[in-house]
């Protein structure tokens, strides 16, 4: 696959997005410093908390940058976590090598950011494929995972997510460049997803065109989707393979290292936010993972979406109702979470 094309694209979008920095939508961070730094990840530790609070893990999904979790105040989930009591780190997905991929995604990558941060358990929080991550870690490790939060995040694969199935179609791993620029994925998003791509960002803008707080969020998530990640080989070939054609995952046979991560080894309390109208991550892509999960401590909040978002996969991390009235119960459940299972070293 020659996709040379998409590679130029990428830099191309970059520049755009530096260009709207310029005229001020550039995105406005939570101060942290570095904890950790390896192929394929750096480790975020926010210098605002507290100390002493519950330890929260934040693993974005990888195809764009991490700053969707910390956009600008009032559009932030970091802001809200810290300000919150909790300990916050984030892994920030770097370029990896050609052969990373679900053994260090799922398993290596998030045991140095735990080892980094000096945690023997965390409360993972993520969102989309990094929901998707940390549900494989949880099966993999249930020691090192105090609580798993799942927001807008594929599990179940097939006939739940035909969008994901449209993504992948015609996608073969021996045509794979060592890193598949993240403009190809977008393109192949946007084609088999044309509605939430294209006709609904477009519908956002036209409905925040009355509210300059939500017109801006919009805007910002715009920028946002410029900053496009390539991706290793092996993870986008292990993901259409293994995950969306084949559903190894929920259906129990997924291997990694010798090991199977499967939903019923996944014994941590388990919050997952679901979005019904969604049609790239609808329902049935998320609670049967739920029922299957092993363990005893189940909560599942619906996100009604938002105005301002842009692409309401992301309402959750940004959108205002999300902050006004699903992020509250999401910092209580952390609270009660970590109450009920002991305090985190």
């Amino acid at each position: 696959m020659d996709l040379l094309l998409f590679e130029q694209l990428d830099r191309l979008r970059r520049l755009q997005g530096s260009m709207l920095d310029v005229a001020g939508l550039r995105f406005a961070e939570t101060p942290y410093r570095i904890a950790h730094d390896a192929a394929g990840v750096a480790l975020r530790r926010y210098t605002g908390d507290r100390g002493g609070g519950p330890l929260v893990l934040i693993l974005p999904a990888p195809i764009k940058r991490a700053y969707i979790w910390d956009l600008a105040p009032g559009a932030s989930a970091v802001r809200q976590c810290v300000d919150g009591g909790a300990r916050v780190y984030l892994a920030e997905w770097r370029p990896a090598p050609p052969d990373y991929g679900l053994a260090e995604y799922g398993e290596r990558l998030i045991l140095g950011c735990l080892d980094a941060a000096g945690a023997e358990r965390a409360v993972l929080l993520a969102h989309s494929l990094g929901g998707l991550f940390a549900a494989i870690f949880a099966a993999l490790h249930p020691e090192r995972v105090q609580g798993l939060g799942l927001i807008a995040a594929p599990l179940r694969f097939g006939d739940a997510t035909p969008a994901l199935g449209r993504m992948v179609a015609g996608l073969h791993s021996d045509g794979l460049p060592d890193s598949v620029p993240g403009s190809f994925l977008s393109a192949a998003s946007a084609s088999a997803a044309p509605a939430v791509f294209g006709f609904g960002r477009l519908l956002d803008a036209m409905l925040s065109a009355s509210d300059p707080v939500a017109l801006r969020t919009h805007f910002l998530v715009e920028r946002w989707t410029l900053d496009e990640f390539a991706l290793p080989r092996q993870l986008v070939a292990e993901l259409a393979g293994q995950i969306v054609r084949e559903d190894r995952f929920m259906r129990g046979v997924l291997e990694i290292g010798g090991r199977i991560a499967a939903p019923s080894r996944v014994t941590a309390p388990i919050l997952c936010v679901v979005d019904p109208r969604c049609p790239l991550v609808p329902a049935a892509a998320v609670l049967p993972f739920v029922e299957a999960a092993a363990s005893s401590d189940k909560v599942v909040l619906h996100y009604e979406g938002d105005i301002g978002v842009a692409l309401q996969h992301v309402g959750p991390l940004v959108g205002h109702s999300a902050h006004a009235r699903l992020w509250p119960r999401i910092l209580a459940w952390i609270a009660t979470t970590c109450r009920r299972s002991g305090p985190i070293y």
